[in-house]
């Protein structure tokens, strides 16, 4: 039965995690995300549940205990923010290369370096475009909300396990520390050793079976020829994912002229900005991405069609701007407002900057 409760996004994480059955959770503290850790140390769900949560010595331990648990089958997750998250890159493409599930929490703070812990989505390119090394992707869903927040938890593990790919909850510091009702999903048990071996019997360490060969998770192949033809099935996983998975949302868009495009708390602010906009007989609308990748690249192709531009709004220098762009293949004009550092904007600066990107008046 679920439950309805008042709660921080950074606190939902946690409780959705263990009512998800996760089985493992390996953190370090940070700002703006260091609730999430928190929480499960005061809910001990290893009373409850046999969760293991760990603080480990760093970023980079984190991510490798995360590596280990996934190559066992076991449901593990991280959460961090930005430069932790900078730190996890090596072990992420590794979990990639070795076809891992897993799912990592990243509460974006203003950047680059140590930067600010204000809320900020300059993290959109780590995310996105792979971050560590090699051709491969994450799976990236864009929380707007605490109730997504409790959502895409069960979601992103869903997804992970689907496709043997890490997968990331990539968030801001407003949906971390804002405070929302939200449905609780209820419980489901962990998985039993038996269920896991019949969900991930044919790659999962779980140890050696008369009736199997050896399990070996690895990244590494020393043959190039192997090696290109491993990275030509990845490829065709993430066209798998791209057709399949793409998620995102409309608002006010059927009779729409402009439109702005913006994920999480930039979506959220550019709903007001849709108001007051439409007060002055702006009409514009908004598409959200909710998966930033695979990302909605046909709905925006498709919006392109009939609409005279668009106004990205992201808390940074113009990231998504670019997926955007390219989406549109020069079918409409596209514009970027931003606000960088931490700074997050309001909706009468997000009319101004459409109003002033395309000559606009009420």
């Amino acid at each position: 039965m679920s439950e309805i409760k008042l709660m921080k996004g950074n606190e939902v994480i946690a409780e959705a995690a263990i009512r998800c059955g996760c089985d493992g959770y390996f953190g370090y503290p940070i700002t703006p995300q260091s609730e999430v850790m928190e929480t499960l140390m005061l809910r001990k769900p290893w009373e409850e549940t046999g969760m293991v949560v760990l603080q480990a010595e760093s970023e980079i331990a984190s991510i490798n205990m995360v590596y280990g648990g996934a190559a066992c089958g076991k449901k593990v997750m991280t959460s961090s923010s930005s430069p932790g998250v900078s730190l996890m890159q090596e072990g992420l493409t590794y979990i990639a290369g070795a076809e891992l599930p897993c799912l990592v929490v990243d509460v974006v703070r203003g950047g680059p370096g140590l930067g600010t812990i204000q809320p900020a989505q300059s993290d959109y390119f780590q995310a996105t475009k792979g971050g560590g090394h090699g051709d491969y992707h994450l799976i990236v869903l864009a929380p707007a909300s605490v109730q997504e927040m409790n959502d895409f938890v069960s979601l992103g593990f869903d997804l992970a396990f689907k496709y043997r790919n890490p997968a990331m909850i990539l968030a801001d510091g407003v949906i971390g520390q804002m405070m929302e009702k939200v449905e609780l999903s209820p419980y489901k048990p962990r998985w039993t050793e038996e269920e896991i071996e019949k969900i991930s019997g044919d790659w999962a360490l779980t140890g050696k079976k008369k009736a199997r060969g050896h399990h070996i998770v690895t990244s590494l192949e020393l043959d190039a020829h192997r090696q290109e033809v491993f990275n030509e099935k990845l490829q065709r996983k993430y066209r798998e994912i791209e057709e399949k998975e793409v998620r995102f949302e409309k608002i006010h868009c059927d009779d729409a002229e402009y439109l702005f495009i913006a994920y999480g708390s930039s979506a959220r602010i550019c709903q007001k900005s849709i108001e007051l906009a439409r007060q002055e007989g702006i009409k514009v609308g908004l598409l959200r991405p909710i998966t930033l990748y695979p990302f909605p690249t046909r709905a925006i192709a498709e919006m392109a069609e009939r609409t005279k531009g668009m106004l990205t709004v992201e808390m940074s220098a113009g990231q998504m701007v670019e997926d955007v762009r390219l989406a549109v293949n020069g079918k409409t004009r596209v514009e970027h407002y931003g606000r960088m550092g931490g700074v997050v904007p309001t909706p009468e600066e997000i009319v101004d900057a459409l109003k002033a990107n395309f000559n606009l008046k009420p």
